[in-house]
C-alpha cells in the first residue's frame, strides 16, 4: 500500500486518464461522417493508430502508455505491474474513455454524432465470429505491446511507439474491412 502514498503513482494514473480521454476523442472522432458517403475505415484505423502510438511516445516514461484495460491487464499477468497499478489505471483508463466521449458528445453537432462511432457486428456475423475475431486482434495487439516493451529491446518506450500505432491501426482495419465483413461502422449521417 506504500506505493498508493506516491506521486509517481498518481502522476501514472492521472496519465492513464487523460491518455485514455484523448484517445477516445481523437479515435471516435475520426470514426465519425462529417460528409456524406460511406465512412472512412481507413482514417477511423490511422486516427486510432496514431493517437496511440502518440500517447505511447508522450506517456510512455509516466505510465507505460497502456491507454487500454487490455493492455494494463496484459501486463498484470506477465508480472510487470502490481495489483494496486493496475486496478488504478483500468479505472483511470474506463473514467479517462467516458470522459472522452462525452467530451466529443458535446462539440459534435446532433446530425453528425449519430451513435458516436460505436462499431456492431455486421448482420451476416454471428456472435461467436465476432468474438473471435475480437479476441484474436486484441491478441495480436498484445502481443505486439508486450514484444515492444520487452527489456531485451533497447528499453525506451518511444521505440515501441511506432510499432504499437500500426499493430493498432491493423488491427482496425482487419475487424472493420475483413473478407467475411466481420464489422462494420455504424451507420452514423453527416447533414446534407
Amino acid at each position: 500500500m506504500r506505493e498508493l502514498r506516491s506521486s509517481s503513482f498518481w502522476r501514472a494514473v492521472l496519465a492513464e486518464f487523460l491518455g485514455s480521454l484523448l484517445y477516445a476523442l481523437l479515435g471516435l472522432g475520426a470514426s465519425l461522417r462529417w460528409a456524406p458517403g460511406p465512412p472512412s475505415v481507413v482514417g477511423a484505423a490511422l486516427a486510432f493508430g496514431l493517437a496511440q502510438a502518440t500517447l505511447v511516445q508522450v506517456l510512455g516514461h509516466v505510465s507505460g502508455g497502456h491507454v487500454n484495460p487490455a493492455i494494463t491487464l496484459a501486463f498484470l499477468m506477465a508480472s510487470q505491474l502490481s495489483v494496486a497499478r493496475a486496478v488504478g489505471y483500468m479505472v483511470a483508463q474506463l473514467l479517462g474513455a467516458l470522459a472522452g466521449a462525452g467530451v466529443l458528445y458535446g462539440v459534435t453537432p446532433a446530425p453528425v454524432r449519430g451513435t458516436l462511432g460505436l462499431s456492431a457486428l455486421h448482420p451476416g456475423v454471428g456472435l461467436g465470429q465476432g468474438t473471435v475475431v475480437e479476441l484474436l486482434l486484441t491478441a495480436q495487439f498484445v502481443l505486439c505491446v508486450l514484444a515492444s516493451f520487452d527489456d531485451r529491446h533497447d528499453g525506451r518506450p518511444g521505440s515501441a511507439a511506432l510499432p504499437v500505432g500500426f499493430s493498432l491501426a491493423l488491427g482496425h482495419l482487419f475487424g472493420v474491412r475483413a473478407a467475411a465483413g466481420t464489422l462494420r461502422v455504424s451507420t452514423t449521417r453527416a447533414p446534407a
